[in-house]
């Protein structure tokens, strides 16, 4: 019979655990002070700072559970399988172990196939004081069974009907792993203290109040079960009598007249199998180990009676899903370690540091000339820009824009063409002025603009500057204007001041309506103020346009 409880209990695992998904990749949002309980919160706040490494625990729900199964008793007297039910409600320490408060009702009887002696066979003690024997009656005068058979004695029976309470503690088995995300099964044992009342009734006087006879059964060499189905058919199954308790035993007492006040412990272990986030399905096996021997209707020899609770259970968690999340059980704690790993959202990362050993702005991994001069603008590939391919870098070219035909050029990069005869005119009679104009253009000077430390926007006092600049230029056609920023200290220096002069040419071209080719175009000189663009009256030719030195530093 054993052998097919069990094989019934494989039978059910393989069911729920083949029948049954569930997605385990979901897990709760650590950052969501919804569900932290306020006496936990300065250690979120304190997380979440970054201010203490471990996240706290969050609210979870309670655990509501109702079971049905089969119980029998392993005593003194063989047990039929009866069955109950119960109702238990368990609640998280942590992510393994809960407790679990735990009430269950169980139905049995029992039909021993040994005929015993109504005395000493009984209660082990006789009829001696603080015993209690219904089978003595079939000792008295004139009641002794039969021996015609061989009986000599009673063939005792009981019916139990049990009311348990339990606390358990229990361990979950396979809720941490560091290979898969939330279980989809819980597996877990438990122990604890258990305490019963248990009304257990004998069937001892037939229905007129007299004893059976039991010498009318044939019990030499007969099966058990034939036993047994000829005790069915001599007894009328009233239970009209308290069964035997012997209070020298470890016995609480009896309430009522009636039931047993027993104690013990219980073990066991179980499965369960989420459905849903709500439900799981499951199974489990109790045992509870009574400190007494009278809960089968026997107290022969030194042993106690063990209880044996088969169930299956359907459990339902309790709470707002806003504000807690699933039983602890049900929630593997390295999540948030193995997602903060794979996608960080938490943690406090070193800014990367890429070196550059020329500092032009371009990382040594991709920077095809690792050892630029200080001060020369390069391309992308940390290469030194050079405008007009003349194999000189604009950094030394004292002529940017030198054309091919004048090639090749000179170590300062000026090509070989001679200088045309109107320039040559033009540079005599700008040497004959002197100092008081520059050339024919008739402006003296021009002011200079202001702008913010580290800023390249124009503010309204030099705007208005701009505009006067403006309208002298406008009044001399021959004149051009010199832009000049400074800044030639490193690649941040330099690209700030051509973003300078690029804005004060755009100002005077976009809002002061002046053609660009009145503009000269310097930027990165030496010997001036970092925060200051000088307008410098001139004749000169030159170019309006320049490439950004370093376009990775731009300012918008």
């Amino acid at each position: 019979m054993a052998s097919k409880k069990y094989a019934l209990i494989v039978g059910f695992l393989c069911l729920i655990q083949s029948s049954f998904a569930q997605n385990n990749s979901a897990t709760y949002n650590w950052s969501d002070s919804s569900k932290i309980p306020s006496k936990r919160m300065a250690q979120h706040n304190e997380f979440m700072n970054n201010q203490y490494p471990y996240p706290a625990k969050p609210r979870d729900m309670w655990e509501l559970g109702l079971q049905l199964g089969y119980a029998f008793w392993k005593g003194d007297m063989p047990s039929k399988f009866g069955y109950g039910g119960g109702i238990s409600l368990r609640k998280s320490l942590g992510h393994v172990f809960s407790i679990r408060g735990q009430y269950n009702g169980t139905f049995n009887k029992g039909y021993d196939y040994r005929p015993r002696n109504p005395l000493t066979q009984v209660t082990n003690v006789g009829a001696g004081t603080g015993s209690f024997n219904p089978w003595a009656v079939y000792a008295a005068p004139g009641n002794i069974p039969n021996q015609a058979n061989n009986g000599g004695g009673v063939f005792t029976n009981y019916r139990s009907r049990m009311h348990q309470g339990s606390l358990d503690l229990i361990a979950s088995l396979n809720t941490i792993s560091h290979y898969r995300g939330n279980p989809k099964s819980n597996i877990y044992v438990f122990v604890g203290y258990t305490a019963a009342a248990n009304d257990v009734d004998v069937d001892a006087r037939n229905a007129s109040g007299g004893v059976y006879d039991f010498s009318k059964i044939n019990w030499i060499d007969q099966e058990r079960k034939d036993i047994r189905d000829q005790l069915k058919n001599l007894t009328d199954g009233d239970y009209e009598t308290n069964g035997p308790v012997n209070y020298g035993n470890k016995t609480i007492g009896r309430i009522k007249g009636n039931y047993i006040l027993v104690h013990g412990v219980s073990a066991g272990a179980g499965i369960a199998r989420k459905i849903s986030p709500r439900f799981n399905l499951g199974v489990e096996q109790r045992f509870s180990y009574f400190f007494d021997d009278n809960m089968d209707g026997l107290a022969y020899g030194s042993g106690k009676d063990l209880h044996s609770f088969t169930t299956v259970r359907l459990n339902f968690n309790l709470g707002s899903s806003a504000k807690r999340v699933e039983p602890l059980w049900w929630l593997n704690p390295n999540n948030f370690i193995y997602n903060e790993l794979n996608r960080p959202t938490h943690m406090q990362l070193p800014k990367p540091i890429l070196p550059d050993a020329d500092n032009d702005g371009v990382t040594d991994q991709f920077d095809l000339e690792p050892n630029t001069p200080a001060g020369c603008p390069v391309d992308s590939h940390g290469v030194s820009r050079d405008t007009d391919g003349d194999g000189v870098p604009d950094c030394r070219d004292k002529e940017l824009l030198t054309q091919q035909s004048c090639f090749p050029v000179n170590a300062d990069g000026v090509g070989n063409c001679p200088e045309p005869p109107c320039c040559t005119e033009l540079r005599k009679r700008i040497d004959s002025l002197g100092t008081g104009t520059v050339g024919n253009c008739g402006i003296s000077s021009l002011p200079s603009v202001q702008f913010r430390s580290g800023s390249i926007a124009l503010s309204n006092d030099a705007k208005s500057v701009l505009a006067t600049a403006a309208s002298q230029v406008r009044a001399n056609p021959g004149c051009r204007v010199r832009v000049v920023g400074y800044g030639a200290a490193d690649k941040r220096a330099q690209q700030l001041s051509w973003d300078r002069v690029n804005a004060v040419i755009r100002y005077m071209v976009e809002q002061q309506g002046l053609s660009e080719d009145r503009f000269i175009f310097s930027y990165g000189s030496e010997g001036g103020d970092v925060n200051t663009v000088d307008l410098q009256p001139t004749t000169e030719e030159g170019g309006n346009t320049v490439p950004a030195p370093h376009p990775n530093l731009k300012k918008k």
